[in-house]
């Protein structure tokens, strides 16, 4: 892959990093100049010919998000979702707490982009660090003339705040954060209609990733060929992974997207904690199928994941090594997932629940012959019959451990105990 310099994380470990006068000092706020002299629908463009991709889960071209908004000067807004709910994904919370104003710029440069005059940070509750870097740096941008009425000159007003979530996973999924913001209780809509046509307070609304608006100052500062020129050709850009588990190393790491899942564990996260080899690998959160040793060549991008069955997700990469339960693992993701359900859709509501109980009577030594076909059958009352995707990502890790640790189930309820014991 050749040597790269970090982009998006240059400024963790610098002393202060938090504080404007560091960012400034290296090249902060530069962007957005840039940014006010150029006509909205060219910085949508040039964010467009990016290719830049959210970076929350779901991969949508962030330039075409955009574009959806309404040209009219209606009311909109500019959500930013600092909720990381993800179990294995603290990528967000490290530019949050080291680097808040490249996120800061970020969100001024796609208000402006859109036409909206109105931001909201909606961040987890337990973040109590990175609550504090927010408001902070929000302080610290109005003091400089980068928030409020006519930033730098140019006539453009933007107000911005911060909300804090209470601890809901669901609030993750953007119009569940949206009826949060609204205080109601954080459940998904339908979709259609798209937050861009009707969102906050049935106004267009824009929803971004935390880690996707940190790449936009550098879009804008350096260019959408130099973007391109990262990555590979559809799945562009800089990526942070969060690599945990049984590594010697856990950690982010930011990396081009293309880039090996070997290489992001043995070269980066340096390798297996010990003697054990690894068995299975999580490579983008919790929501997304496992893989085993026999995928660690493949290129961590959007398009090569899926074609392994997988996702790359918020590149979240849990490492797992041999003698580790795999139908243990399914049943804790699980607990997760059924503790988490809005309970707004039945099936995800009452499905991961028994999910949850089919998988605790194999762990405990009660299962039946009939539990296998079981799990796959309330799967598939699951997927694909939700508002939103948690439906879909909670049967995950029981397919894809079912699909490559199917004998450690069969061993499970034939002999009452785990094969790994």
């Amino acid at each position: 892959m050749g040597s790269f310099e970090p982009i998006l994380t240059r400024n963790v470990g610098v002393p202060n990093s938090e504080h404007i006068a560091v960012y400034l000092k290296r090249g902060g706020y530069t962007a957005l100049r840039k940014a006010l002299k150029m006509p909205p629908d060219e910085l949508t463009a040039i964010v467009k010919d990016s290719g830049l991709r959210g970076r929350g889960g779901a991969g949508f071209p962030a330039g075409l998000k955009w574009g959806f908004m309404p040209k009219e000067p209606v009311t909109k807004y500019v959500c930013v979702n600092t909720d990381e709910g993800e179990p294995g994904t603290f990528k967000d919370r490290l530019l949050v707490e080291h680097d808040p104003h490249s996120i800061v710029e970020g969100v001024i440069i796609a208000s402006y982009a859109v036409g909206a005059h109105r931001a909201f940070v909606y961040i987890r509750g337990e973040f109590f660090l990175g609550v504090k870097r927010w408001i902070k740096a929000i302080e610290e941008a109005y003091a400089h003339g980068f928030l409020g009425k006519d930033i730098l000159d140019s006539g453009f007003d933007l107000d911005l705040s911060v909300h804090r979530g209470a601890g809901a996973y669901i609030c993750g999924e953007e119009t569940a954060l949206i009826n949060s913001l609204e205080g109601k209780r954080g459940e998904p809509r339908m979709k259609p209609p798209y937050p861009a046509q009707i969102g906050l307070w049935n106004e267009p609304t824009l929803v971004h990733n935390v880690e996707t608006l940190a790449n936009v100052p550098h879009i804008v500062n350096n260019g959408a060929d130099w973007y391109r020129s990262i990555g590979t050709e559809r799945s562009t850009g800089p990526k942070l992974f969060c690599v945990s588990g049984h590594v010697r190393r856990p950690g982010n790491y930011e990396v081009p997207l293309g880039t090996p899942l070997r290489t992001i564990i043995e070269e980066h996260a340096g390798g297996m904690r010990g003697d054990r080899p690894l068995k299975a690998v999580i490579p983008g959160g919790a929501s997304t199928p496992m893989l085993t040793p026999e995928h660690l060549d493949i290129p961590m991008d959007f398009e090569s994941l899926v074609e392994v069955g997988s996702m790359l997700g918020t590149g979240a990469v849990v490492v797992i090594e041999e003698g580790t339960c795999m139908v243990e693992v399914a049943r804790r993701l699980m607990d997760f997932f059924a503790h988490e359900s809005c309970g707004q859709c039945t099936p995800c509501r009452m499905g991961t629940r028994r999910l949850k109980e089919v998988l605790t009577r194999i762990v405990k030594g009660k299962g039946k012959p009939d539990d296998l076909d079981l799990l796959e059958t309330i799967s598939a009352g699951i997927f694909g019959h939700t508002l939103c995707p948690m439906g879909d990502a909670a049967v995950n890790p029981v397919l894809s451990s079912l699909k490559h640790f199917r004998d450690e189930y069969e061993h499970h309820i034939q002999y009452k105990r785990c094969k790994e014991a």
